[in-house]
């Protein structure tokens, strides 16, 4: 028997010790953890015992100290107070390899399904409503509870990531620990500690509770809501949503950040420089030899001098899908060769480091043509102190929650919540940029007045000197439903990439059709003259993003090029003369974007691109000079 349970220890260690190790979870308690796993024992319930907390009553006389406490309790939800405190009449001692415990949970979900789920899952409103101190007494689900929950659950939510599967299943799943996890309370000196767990034989996910130190009968549970974080203010911050407090005093400036900010990022994408090349000459008449893994392509490039290659030994140009990391051995063994990739370029298609750098064209607001952006991770309080000011002021305050580097819309939400864009930073990297409130609108016959935005494919020729170009063909995405700032979690009001969505009306119109019904929905603002601003943008953006030397800023690898697609609405602003115009707002940079589109309307597509980058050749393509 003791083979056995040393075995399933094993199994249970080689599976789940990394997860158990970052945790923190100490190796004592792993053996008896691996035990209760598999047997499905809750045993808390022989420990521990919830209380409720009599609130003081209002006439009553109390001392400050004690009010000022009342006031800060961190207890969630609008109802009674609760607490969790041991009940066993021997304690409960730490070093007791016992002493680990699995709190369940009560609700898991993924944000996009939240509200659908309340609506539908029998019972699920009535348990959050009551676990969070909500009135809620009808049968059916009515649409104000489920506000009220979606409002208030940012007090009790978790999160925690699956770090394999598609780019879908690894989107942040959100819980709520059952009725004891959800009621021990903060403390700034924690007598427990927890973390979830992903219990891989079941598929199922666990908070592990266990005690930081020897507790007695009546001592309470309580654990840190901010564990982990030692800094006095961005503590502060991240308590907010339980502990209401003001950082107005906090500077909402953003500077860029400093030279070591991007030195970091290099040496975490473990991007190697090149070292300094002349550039390349080539004879008027070469025929390149391409190694490419794009099947886009493989199936549409036919200009006469390109073809294509299986060795990437004798290849002139790498045109690779994935991200090229090691240019310092390309440019010291085949200075020569060609790539379809500029080192640093994360600089532009990341969103954290894209607002960075645009800090240079715009000062620390940022320039006009990008959305006011904070990097959750690193600008938390000049992030709040921002939301606060204008709250004072009765100002927009939507704003739209990023992750750094996903795309397709995918872990991206919209609120005007400060807890939710709070609890928000600790599911993954995110940044947060101003929900644009006010867009211009598309008027779809079949819909109404509809957000849209317009996709331009750019092609860098060079960084220094900068040449860069854009595909005369750009590609329009439409929401389905008529724009207002309501209904944040309707993905067909608020959002355009309809062709990932399974079931969903994906609405096409060229480019060539939208331009004379634009005009004639905006008689006063000629398609000419609004993409002559959106160039502007481009051009700056470039600018900016070229004007450092590497890591600062892209790198000047005389034998890179690349293509990326820029993604950019547009809204109403006041020029500085007091014209009302529309504003282009660049929403992202994409590295290989997918080109399906255009070689399926434009068989030239990539003949024309492979010409302008690899040959200085631009007669007779469809491309036009920007910078």
């Amino acid at each position: 028997m003791a083979g056995d349970g040393e075995e399933a220890l094993a199994a249970f260690v080689a599976l789940h010790g990394a997860a158990l190790r970052a945790s923190r979870v100490p190796t004592r308690y792993w053996e008896s953890l691996s035990r209760k796993l598999r047997g499905e024992v809750f045993d808390a319930g022989d420990y521990f015992g919830i209380m409720q907390v009599e609130e003081v009553d209002e006439e009553e006389e109390v001392d400050e100290e004690m009010e000022e406490q009342f006031k800060k309790k961190p207890n969630p939800g609008n109802g009674p107070c609760f607490k969790v405190i041991i009940t066993n009449e021997n304690g409960l001692q730490a070093s007791n390899p016992d002493s680990v415990f699995l709190i369940d949970h009560a609700w898991t979900y993924r944000m996009e399904h939240a509200r659908q789920q309340l609506r539908r899952v029998p019972g699920l409103l009535h348990r959050m409503a009551s676990l969070m101190g909500i009135a809620f007494h009808g049968e059916v689900p009515d649409e104000g509870s489920i506000e009220q929950v979606l409002q208030e659950m940012w007090k009790y939510n978790q999160t925690y990531q699956l770090s394999q599967g598609t780019a879908e299943e690894k989107v942040p799943v959100w819980y709520i620990m059952d009725e004891f996890g959800s009621r021990i309370q903060h403390s700034d000196q924690p007598s427990f500690a927890a973390a979830p767990l992903f219990y891989m034989p079941q598929q199922m996910a666990y908070t592990v509770l266990w005690p930081l130190r020897d507790l007695e009968t009546g001592d309470e549970v309580t654990r840190d809501y901010a564990y982990g974080e030692t800094d006095r203010l961005i503590r502060k911050c991240v308590l907010l949503p339980w502990v209401p407090t003001e950082v107005l005093d906090v500077s909402c400036f953003t500077p860029e950040p400093p030279d070591e900010h991007y030195q970091a990022i290099l040496a975490e994408n473990k991007e190697k420089l090149p070292v300094v090349i002349n550039p390349p000459v080539y004879a008027k008449d070469k025929v390149f030899k391409v190694f490419t893994d794009i099947q886009q392509v493989l199936n549409n490039l036919t200009h006469p001098r390109f073809v294509f290659t299986d060795d990437e030994g004798e290849a002139d140009i790498l045109y690779n899908f994935s991200h090229f990391k090691d240019y310092r051995k390309l440019s010291e063994e085949r200075p020569e060769v060609m790539v379809n990739q500029f080192p640093c370029e994360n600089l532009l298609t990341v969103k954290d480091c894209l607002a960075s750098i645009a800090r240079r064209a715009g000062g620390p607001d940022g320039p006009r043509w990008l959305p006011r952006t904070f990097n959750l991770q690193t600008e938390l309080p000049q992030f709040i102190s921002y939301f606060q000011q204008r709250d004072t002021r009765g100002e927009d305050n939507h704003w739209i929650c990023k992750p750094w580097n996903l795309a397709r819309s995918l872990d991206t939400h919209i609120t005007n919540n400060l807890n939710s864009i709070i609890r928000h930073r600790e599911s993954s990297p995110k940044v947060v940029c101003k929900y644009i409130e006010e867009p211009v609108l598309f008027e779809r016959e079949d819909v109404g007045l509809v957000k849209f935005d317009v996709r331009y494919v750019v092609l860098l020729r060079s960084a220094r000197p900068l040449r860069l170009y854009s595909y005369d063909v750009f590609w329009l995405r439409f929401s389905n439903r008529v724009f207002s700032l309501d209904d944040l979690d309707d993905y067909e009001k608020h959002f355009t990439v309809m062709n990932y969505a399974p079931g969903v009306t994906l609405k096409q119109v060229h480019c060539e059709d939208f331009i004379p019904l634009f005009e004639k929905q905006y008689p006063e603002y000629p398609w000419t003259t609004v993409q002559a601003s959106i160039f502007k943008a481009f051009a700056e953006l470039f600018q900016v993003a070229s004007s450092k030397p590497a890591p600062l800023g892209i790198c000047d690898y005389p034998s890179s090029r690349a293509i990326y697609a820029i993604d950019l609405m547009l809204k109403w602003d006041t020029s500085r003369d007091g014209k009302r115009i529309m504003q282009p707002q660049i929403l992202e940079v994409n590295f290989n974007p997918d080109c399906d589109r255009a070689c399926q309307y434009h068989p030239t597509f990539f003949n024309d691109v492979f010409s302008t980058l690899f040959l200085d050749e631009t007669d007779n393509c469809h491309v036009t000079h920007i910078v």
